[in-house]
């Protein structure tokens, strides 16, 4: 698989764009070309020529067309937007002609490798709805694997489908997930609140095979990793969580240090967790302030996880640490959520952006 990437970046307010396009062999770099203003640059090696020069044309924000770029039919090209919603990035083909994804899980792992590929947490297609919702949601990882759902992605797809669509303010529709149905709404602002459900707590349902021990939730219970015993309470947001605030005895958590590439796929493949587990490690700031980060499942540590965001602010409420309207920091930013008592659902409001498009040769 060939990529042939087209990205446009703006290089000052209201000034004209300039045009990048890439050529890589997936599995093997053969070349790599750039194109800026009028500047010319040319390396060389043995194994790789990257070479750059003026013959791209710079296009400006004024002509360029995100609908008539998407629109265009070329066989054996996928074309898509790379987004991202507080550094958790995706990239988006629109896939509403097909119940089938325009690309295989082997194929989408390679397009998310950061050095061979266009570089992503994992790809998501926009499909036609099902069950009378307005639009069907699927992801796969940038490890191939295939999620129930996504937070940020989830965010990402709305602001896709408003672009798709030409959506101007407020809108909000309906998507079905592997995680049951899900309700984005975007704001005036271009912030997306998203509907999330409700978190679901019975052990066998997260899924855990640690026991519950607060009528069936497992809430503060210890997990034994490597020979130390955390506390953890496990939430499923239609994909699984373990959110832990410490060692059992231990001070709290600073999650600046921890050691995140050695721990997290301790407890992602642990064996109390037969569908693996996302982990979220969480420091108390206030009531209405936490800060985590997070190892996702077939991610490995990204910078924000919107499902994980909820789930811990729900575990932090039901261990008495913070109350339900909290404001969490993540390494990519801040995103609000509420966990409502009245409807028992959970509302995440947070950024997307769209950062280039892109063409990959298949």
């Amino acid at each position: 698989m060939e990529i042939a990437a087209i990205s446009s970046v703006s290089v000052a307010p209201q000034s004209r764009r300039v045009s990048n396009a890439f050529f890589r062999k997936i599995g093997s770099v053969s070349s790599l070309s750039f194109g800026f203003l009028e500047k010319e640059y040319c390396f060389k090696s043995p194994s790789l020529r990257v070479s750059a020069a003026a013959s791209m044309d710079a296009v400006t924000a004024e002509k360029f067309s995100p609908a008539s770029f998407l629109d265009k039919k070329e066989t054996g090209v996928l074309h898509f937007v790379k987004y991202h919603g507080l550094g958790n990035d995706f990239i988006l083909v629109d896939n509403r002609d097909s119940s089938e994804p325009k690309i295989t899980q082997e194929q989408a792992a390679k397009l998310c490798d950061r050095n061979f590929g266009v570089g992503a947490d994992g790809v998501i297609f926009a499909m036609p709805g099902v069950n009378g919702t307005d639009y069907a949601m699927r992801i796969f990882n940038s490890d191939g694997s295939e999620p129930e759902m996504c937070g940020n992605g989830v965010r990402c797809f709305a602001r896709f489908i408003a672009e798709l669509e030409n959506l101007q303010g407020k809108h909000s529709f309906t998507i079905h997930t592997g995680a049951g149905l899900i309700v984005p709404e975007i704001q005036d602002d271009g912030q997306v609140k998203v509907d999330m459900g409700t978190p679901i707590l019975k052990a066998q349902d997260v899924p855990t095979k640690l026991p519950g021990n607060k009528g069936e939730a497992v809430v503060q219970a210890e997990l034994v990793v490597d020979g130390v015993s955390w506390n953890v309470t496990c939430v499923s947001m239609g994909n699984p969580h373990c959110i832990t605030f410490g060692k059992k005895g231990g001070p709290n958590l600073k999650v600046d240090d921890l050691n995140l590439p050695e721990i997290g796929p301790k407890f992602e493949h642990h064996e109390m967790f037969p569908a693996r587990t996302n982990t979220e490690f969480v420091e108390v700031l206030s009531r209405s302030h936490l800060k985590m980060r997070v190892w996702e499942r077939g991610a490995g540590a990204t910078l924000a996880c919107g499902t994980g965001a909820c789930a811990l602010v729900v575990a932090a409420v039901l261990e008495g640490r913070a109350d339900r309207k909290c404001t969490v920091d993540l390494p990519g930013g801040p995103l609000e959520i509420e966990w409502k008592q009245e409807d028992n659902h959970i509302y995440m409001t947070g950024p997307a952006e769209a950062v280039f498009y892109g063409s990959a040769l298949l």
